[in-house]
């Protein structure tokens, strides 16, 4: 389902730091046509280096955020993440306002193809004022810090009612150098059939759009829903640092 976008396919994301920015020029419609024929997408060095080093650097600054999760008190796995309170870090602000309209044409695509009467808006604010309005407040955008024999299970980020039907992750450290292990895996439900895992190479700095919950695929019978979830394997050494980019607010 290639849905298409009123300006040029080719398009660049910019994040700015105090010491260092980037521009990263992205196939919007590369990723779209990822999106639709696997559920992910990449996008190569999103953030640099140093960007990746301030955010992970913040998971230690408890104003930064408004709770922390241990997992294995919830059976989420083992690990932790911590949830950031408004307003959030510049960085991550941009780019959940930067990346969410390039995703809602999909978004709202995907609906359609499955019967779901529900339309995102063109802009985050837009969407953010629909969530709050319905109770959900609490940021989403989150870190999560994973040590040796860490890993996050197979799951969903739904938070309330309104949910986006894309995240984002972004891997903040490198394999081979700061950990081993911990490969993002993401798995795809099908109907009548068995499951399908996808594991999603990532280094510092590079980006993956999924799908949150469902998405549509066509088939000889017309299209049907497959429904996805996402984790991380064991770490086997070192230590892992993420940022998620959640769309929807939480109540």
């Amino acid at each position: 389902m290639n849905v298409p976008h009123s300006d040029a396919a080719i398009d660049s994301v910019s994040t700015t730091g105090a010491a260092t920015a980037t521009s990263v020029t992205v196939d919007w419609d590369g990723v779209v046509r990822d999106l639709d024929a696997r559920g992910n997408a990449t996008i190569g060095r999103l953030l640099a280096p140093a960007e990746c080093d301030a955010l992970a650097a913040l998971y230690t600054v408890d104003t930064m955020f408004r709770s922390r999760v241990v997992m294995a008190r919830h059976g989420y796995g083992r690990g932790e993440y911590r949830y950031f309170a408004y307003p959030l870090p510049k960085r991550v602000a941009e780019l959940r306002a930067s990346l969410y309209p390039r995703l809602a044409p999909l978004a709202n695509g995907w609906n359609e193809a499955m019967g779901v009467d529900v339309r995102y808006p063109a802009q985050h604010a837009d969407f953010l004022a629909r969530c709050h309005a319905a109770g959900q407040r609490r940021p989403t955008p989150l870190l999560l810090a994973y040590d040796v024999d860490d890993y996050n299970c197979l799951h969903q980020d739904l938070y309330g009612e309104h949910v986006f039907p894309l995240q984002v992750t972004v891997l903040l450290s490198e394999p081979g150098r700061d950990f081993d292990g911990g490969e993002f895996v993401l798995t795809e439900q099908r109907p009548r059939m068995q499951s399908r895992a996808e594991v999603v190479p990532l280094h510092q700095g590079d980006a993956v759009i999924f799908a949150v919950h469902c998405r549509p695929v066509a088939g000889p019978r017309g299209t049907h829903r497959v429904n996805h979830r996402h984790g991380v394997s064991r770490i086997r050494s070192g230590r892992r640092r993420t940022l998620g980019i959640i769309f929807h607010d939480a109540r």
